[in-house]
């Protein structure tokens, strides 16, 4: 139904996978946030001149890169000295920089590569670079209701494999939709919901470190990447997904 896709406003706002096919079928750009790490990561990889190939998760993704002439990174525990590339953004921060690496991932990986079949510009925004995605989009002139970017948070999964929506995401693309509120179209009813989630989160990197996947993460030994990831605001890089990769725009 045409409704769902929130018609007649500039930014729109939804979850997971199934929601960012229906914003795709009438956006003119795709915002995609997964805070912890997927998008992260991306941000960080591109960051050091990494083209970054998303992929669903599976063990294809070794396939792919071969095939791309890629480095295929691995899940967190994985990683070897040997082979140090992961969807920890910590250990892409110090890891040889590779021309081009696939980064599979269950959840925001999954969507940017479906979302790329759209041919409508995919961007990766996290909390390090969601006003810089912001205004990129606003200076490109997305936002208006005949040019509306879709914002989805990806989210996180049940053990059953269904969606579980989380508070990093949804602050996360909060943070895309205030840098987006004055666009000319507005904010869907969705989206001005997802955005006032940022009221009632004085500090939000306090409220991520607390959620439950960052307190997955760091109970995980995996700390260092939720410092990462709430690094609020310290990007200008803006990946948008094209050709099958993120670049910078």
């Amino acid at each position: 139904m045409a409704v769902f896709t929130q018609p007649g406003s500039g930014a729109r706002f939804d979850w997971g996978l199934t929601g960012a096919a229906e914003l795709g079928r009438v956006c003119a750009a795709l915002v995609v946030v997964d805070v912890l790490s997927f998008t992260t990561a991306v941000e960080v990889a591109v960051s050091r001149g990494m083209r970054v190939h998303p992929f669903p998760w599976g063990e294809q993704a070794a396939d792919y890169a071969r095939r791309a002439g890629a480095v295929a990174a691995v899940g967190r525990r994985k990683m070897t000295a040997e082979h140090p590339w992961s969807l920890s953004p910590a250990a892409l921060r110090a890891a040889p920089v590779v021309a081009d690496l696939v980064l599979p991932s269950p959840n925001g990986s999954a969507i940017s590569a479906a979302a790329s079949a759209t041919g409508v510009p995919v961007v990766a925004a996290c909390l390090r670079n969601a006003p810089a995605v912001g205004r990129w989009l606003r200076a490109e002139g997305y936002g208006s209701k005949d040019a509306p970017v879709g914002v989805v948070a990806a989210g996180e999964r049940w053990p059953d494999g269904s969606l579980r929506p989380c508070v990093e995401d949804q602050l996360g693309a909060a943070c895309v939709l205030d840098a987006l509120a004055g666009v000319p179209g507005g904010l869907s009813v969705e989206a001005a919901m997802a955005l006032a989630a940022l009221a009632s989160t004085p500090d939000v990197p306090a409220a991520v470190r607390g959620c439950v996947s960052g307190r997955e993460l760091a109970e995980g030994g995996f700390a260092e990447d939720v410092a990462v990831a709430t690094e609020v605001g310290v990007s200008d890089v803006v990946p948008v997904l094209r050709q099958g990769y993120f670049a910078p725009a």
